[in-house]
């Protein structure tokens, strides 16, 4: 996507399924964030994470399927409550839905360049998995993002 399509936007964090949007928090709560997903993580089981095809978010946005994402909502389910009751996210904060998947193209990604991209990857076929073993809490570091905190799975 960057050299071909000039996007390297998505290249700006390690690889990854959202399950809670970017927040700002003084440095004096990190601790209390490190706690709190401590608390989510050591309740869960690993669980596979099956990828499958390509999409799309018209006009700016290609990703990887994530095909069987039932386990991710659930997760995010219990993330959501934890996070509601034990840090002060305000409601615009708390991200309470989300689309799995592994963005590869996005906010950079001109329209033109969409249009030529988007019918390349649509007939593309793409199958992989992984285990999902841990919570990766990541922190802005001015220029990218960087994995600040990994929080293994307990359960």
């Amino acid at each position: 996507m960057s050299d071909r399509f000039k996007a390297s936007h998505a290249l700006k964090s390690p690889a990854h399924i959202t399950l809670q949007m970017p927040f700002r928090r003084k440095h004096e709560k990190e601790p209390n964030i490190i706690e709190t997903l401590q608390k989510v993580a050591a309740d869960y089981n690993q669980f596979e994470v099956v990828l499958d095809g390509f999409d799309c978010f018209p006009p700016r946005v290609i990703f990887i399927k994530v095909s069987e994402h039932q386990s991710i909502l659930e997760l995010h389910k219990k993330l959501c409550y934890i996070l509601d009751k034990h840090l002060d996210l305000t409601p615009k904060e708390l991200t309470t839905k989300v689309h799995p998947h592994m963005t590869i193209a996005t906010r950079d990604l001109r329209e033109d360049a969409f249009e030529s991209a988007w019918p390349e990857f649509q007939k593309r076929n793409f199958k992989a998995s992984f285990q999902v073993k841990s919570l990766s809490l990541l922190k802005h570091n001015g220029a990218h993002w960087d994995i600040f905190h990994e929080f293994p799975f307990g359960g």
